[in-house]
């Protein structure tokens, strides 16, 4: 193997978001012959000494990268994943996260190997990818995204809770051909990503389109990002979405994600809340999302676009539902907390992977297309892990 360019290293350990100390401690760079850890890993970074193979190896597992970069002429550019729209354009970029980084390339990585296994399959280009524009109109566009997956809102408001709610909307989804992962952290709570840095992301490819939802986020805002982005694979949009409706493409996605989910005739029975005090549009807001299995934000967000209320009620109401989620959200995402009887590992990972993914690589598994460590890599596990996790799934049919 070459020499290590050390500016590399740097570059690495940057885009993981660790300072020198933090990298020195991760990476177990004691104190020594009279420096510190710190000053020990800063002298591998300028160059002055050599960095074991083995040294290296550990790098790219707590950098989050593969051994091969550090053998580069120079830092690669950062991949292609897609336009940032969680900001307008004259408002600069958004603060660089390095989790968020980390987890959209194992993503986009993860996508490319779906892709091939299709190519294999001789899998047809979807039509609906890229078939829309913005000027169609969201009403439109809800329309025609309704009919191809067959959505029907009375069906989606039927169930009892809001996971069968979303269930139900991810099973038109997936029929549709397209994968909805779950995923907002890199496989452990102490990564996870809060949803003001990403609320989803969408690989608009026309052979395995990919809709991500960021699963820090509440509940109940689920079905309202996935129908978001898949409004951004009709566009043929790729990229990520946040909290915030920062540009114009957003702004329509949400219009078309609020118009499949509470039209405009729902609005009737609460248009009062332009006239009542503060806590009583709370309430009646509150009431209207918990029936029709939505978040009260989206509620208030459909009231702003309806001119029922104006921005600064809407902004007072933004605020106290956020704030109510953050308190709530301790107690309702520690899944990786098992020692209070919560859902087993495979049953939590079959949920963020989705059935659709995981049908596709049973079935490429039973055909011998790809190997059980190309699998684990697909679904984000351990090699060892792949056959548990696939237990009783149907390559063809339901899990």
């Amino acid at each position: 193997m070459p020499a290590v360019k050390p500016e590399i290293m740097k570059w690495a350990r940057d885009k993981a978001g660790m300072s020198l100390e933090e990298a020195a401690h991760a990476l177990g760079v004691h104190n020594a012959h009279g420096k510190t850890g710190a000053e020990r890993l800063a002298a591998l970074e300028a160059g002055n000494e050599e960095p074991s193979r083995r040294f290296l190896q550990n790098m790219a597992h707590t950098y989050h990268r593969s051994l091969l970069i550090f053998y580069l002429e120079a830092p690669p550019k950062q991949g292609d994943r897609g336009q940032d729209f969680r900001l307008a354009p004259n408002a600069g970029p958004p603060a660089y996260d390095a989790t968020l980084d980390i987890l959209l390339r194992d993503i986009k990585s993860r996508q490319r190997l779906v892709r091939s296994l299709l190519e294999d399959e001789d899998a047809l280009p979807i039509p609906f990818v890229g078939s829309a524009t913005m000027g169609d109109g969201p009403s439109v566009l809800a329309e025609q995204i309704a009919g191809t997956l067959s959505f029907q809102l009375t069906d989606f408001r039927s169930g009892r809770s809001l996971d069968d709610a979303f269930s139900y909307l991810r099973a038109r989804i997936e029929g549709a051909g397209i994968f909805l992962l779950l995923a907002g952290n890199l496989g452990s709570h102490h990564s996870n990503i809060p949803a003001d840095i990403f609320r989803g992301f969408a690989i608009s490819d026309p052979i395995a389109p990919f809709v991500v939802i960021n699963d820090q986020d509440a509940r109940a805002a689920w079905s309202f990002t996935a129908l978001h982005e898949v409004a951004h694979i009709w566009l043929g949009a790729t990229g990520v979405s946040g909290a915030a409706a920062g540009t114009a493409l957003e702004r329509f996605c949400n219009d078309v994600a609020s118009e499949m989910l509470l039209p405009a005739s729902d609005l009737r029975e609460i248009a009062s809340v332009r006239s009542l005090p503060f806590d009583e549009a709370v309430e009646r807001i509150t009431a209207l999302a918990e029936a029709r299995k939505i978040s009260p934000s989206m509620v208030a967000y459909k009231l702003l676009r309806s001119e029922i209320i104006g921005e600064g009620r809407w902004l007072e109401l933004k605020s106290l539902f956020q704030q109510g989620w953050l308190e709530r959200a301790p107690r309702s995402h520690n899944e990786d907390d098992r020692s209070r009887g919560g859902p087993s590992y495979y049953v939590v990972r079959r949920h963020r992977l989705g059935p659709a993914l995981l049908r596709l690589i049973s079935r490429s598994l039973g055909a011998g297309a790809i190997t059980p460590t190309k699998a684990g890599q697909v679904l984000g596990v351990k090699p060892r892990n792949v056959a548990p996790l696939l237990r009783d799934i149907s390559p063809q049919g339901s899990t």
